[in-house]
């Protein structure tokens, strides 16, 4: 067996056959800190005896994995036929480390700088049994990623001013949020007598009053909704009048409520 990497060694890759499924936001999270995603094959593990395999968990073993590509479905880099990389796995019922040569795995890694065929994977739980569903998923998330309109990934929020209108019970929030790279991204919050309030994004310069919320399950709501903190921070708040404030900290509640929880199964936040 080659010469283990030690920065393999140090952060390996857990893999649990019994885990829940991975959720859009756990699948958006891999994809974004992976160079590669990899649909490959086992051929053969060793499993590491415990000196060269410090911080196992009890009940895993660490194995060495050597593996065909089958697919690159996404890659910076390019990537061989052979691949090699360390993965700490549970063992079963009896104690015994799992077969796992032959089964096929999708892989969420990174390259290794001058160890060609050699990689690592980004998390502990960046390695997973491949299924046609599973890749499908992957796959339509990865595409919005490389879109040429993908949302930008957002840092915080700038400001937020909240405006009464002429009418009782009409109001305009807006609240404008940092994002990388400069973009502007903007939320709006309208609220009109006798109906109820309604509240959109515009992504980009120009602000969109009729703009909507983002659909569950896509990069913009993944944007905003794994993104945002869960309250307007009051140094963002430019409202000096008390109502006006607890009106903006309100809409953005309503905002919040209406994204939905950043459902996560398997990845912590980033």
């Amino acid at each position: 067996m080659p010469a283990l990497p030690a920065f393999a060694q140090a952060s390996p890759a857990a893999a649990q056959p019994d885990r829940p499924g991975p959720t859009y936001a756990d699948i958006a999270t891999l994809a974004e800190a992976s160079e590669l995603v990899i649909r490959a094959e086992i051929r053969e593990q060793i499993t590491l005896k415990p000196e060269r395999a410090p911080g196992v968990a009890p009940g895993f073993a660490r194995l060495y994995i050597e593996g065909a590509t089958r697919t690159l479905l996404a890659g910076r880099s390019g990537v061989g036929e052979s691949l090699a990389w360390l993965v700490d796995v549970p063992l079963d019922a009896k104690g015994k480390v799992p077969k796992l040569k032959k089964s096929e795995v999708l892989l969420f890694a990174d390259t290794v700088p001058g160890r060609p065929g050699t990689i690592v994977l980004v998390d502990k739980a960046a390695q997973f049994a491949w299924t046609p569903a599973l890749e499908s998923r992957v796959r339509g998330v990865l595409t919005e990623l490389l879109a040429a309109d993908a949302p930008p990934e957002i840092t915080g929020i700038a400001d937020a001013l909240s405006v009464r209108g002429n009418l009782a019970g009409e109001s305009e929030t807006q609240i404008f949020l940092a994002a990388k790279g400069d973009s502007p991204v903007s939320i709006t919050v309208l609220r009109r007598p006798g109906q109820d309030p309604a509240w959109g994004v515009s992504w980009g310069e120009i602000i969109d009053s009729s703009a909507r919320p983002p659909e569950p399950g896509t990069l913009r709501w993944y944007r905003l909704a794994c993104a945002l903190p869960p309250a307007l921070p009051s140094s963002a708040n430019l409202a000096r009048d008390p109502e006006a404030r607890a009106l903006a900290e309100a809409d953005y509640a309503l905002v919040m409520s209406d994204l939905g929880e950043c459902e996560r199964a398997i990845t912590e936040a980033p």
